[in-house]
């Protein structure tokens, strides 16, 4: 199988048609030739398509309340069962943790007025904003994720897609622990962290998007060295708490960036 590819597929801009599945799959656009969820539980979710499969789905043209699968009888496609957080539902809340965007088919089965008329149509990027856990009109829990398009500039679109790889691939490295504390913060996705750069990249910092300006920390020590509750010195060891900063022999750190952020963001005992 070809490697999962995240953000638009050259060649099929947003607004493309296709007659089937098939022809969708062909294109890598969407893959799968039956489910609606490209995507894996480690990963993260690719593509979906709405077709009208499950019965809660709501189209609002830019905000869409996506329902993930599970619990249908295969016979009927009713719902006869609770949904779980497994497989491609899975995928889309990772989507949500990790900040990747997921490209959206709707098809002439989905009951929307922004269906297309026959067919699948390519309708560009969204976020996954949310997911939550609710009880569908058959029942029975459903799991609902709020999708929600993303602007229309493509190359911000690419530059997002980008980033949110880059940063899970660090992230990935550290096992998703701060390099502060320590802490896993674990959720019903999965584990969780920030990844945060020492050099800012605004300006005037203009700081680079690189894994040598970047940091995987727990939300509560990213703010802390963002308000100088916390610093680091050039050895790696901490100022205003005990300890060092955790780093990866693979993870190469500039120490000048290290050294803007004290000099810029003094911690308390440096004020």
């Amino acid at each position: 199988m070809s490697e999962r590819r995240f953000g638009h597929i050259p060649g099929y801009p947003i607004g493309s048609h296709f007659v089937s599945r098939q022809a969708l799959s062909r294109a890598g656009v969407h893959r799968p030739r039956i489910a609606g969820i490209a995507g894996s539980g480690q990963a993260g979710a690719d593509s979906v398509v709405l077709a009208g499969g499950y019965e809660d789905g709501e189209d609002y043209e830019h905000t869409i309340f996506y329902t993930g699968h599970g619990g249908r009888d295969p016979q009927t496609h009713e719902q006869i069962g609770n949904q779980v957080l497994i497989r491609g539902n899975l995928a889309l809340a990772q989507n949500r943790l990790h900040g990747l965007p997921v490209r959206v088919i709707r098809g002439a089965g989905f009951r929307s007025p922004y269906a297309p008329d026959s067919g699948y149509r390519y309708d560009g990027l969204f976020t996954v904003d949310d997911y939550w856990r609710g009880v569908g009109r058959a029942g029975f829990f459903i799991w609902r994720f709020r999708l929600v398009k993303m602007d229309a500039d493509t190359q911000r679109q690419e530059r997002v897609v980008q980033e949110a790889l880059h940063v899970q691939e660090l992230k990935q490295l550290y096992h998703y622990r701060c390099q502060i504390c320590g802490v896993q913060l674990r959720g019903t996705a999965g584990s969780y962290a920030e990844a945060v750069h020492i050099r800012p990249l605004e300006a005037p910092h203009n700081g680079p998007d690189t894994s040598e300006n970047m940091l995987c920390l727990c939300p509560n020590c990213h703010i802390l060295l963002s308000i100088g509750g916390v610093g680091i010195a050039d050895d790696f060891t901490l100022i205003g708490r005990p300890g060092s900063l955790y780093v990866d022999f693979r993870h190469r750190i500039n120490i000048e960036h290290v050294r803007y952020r004290r000099q810029h963001y003094p911690p308390d005992p440096e004020m």
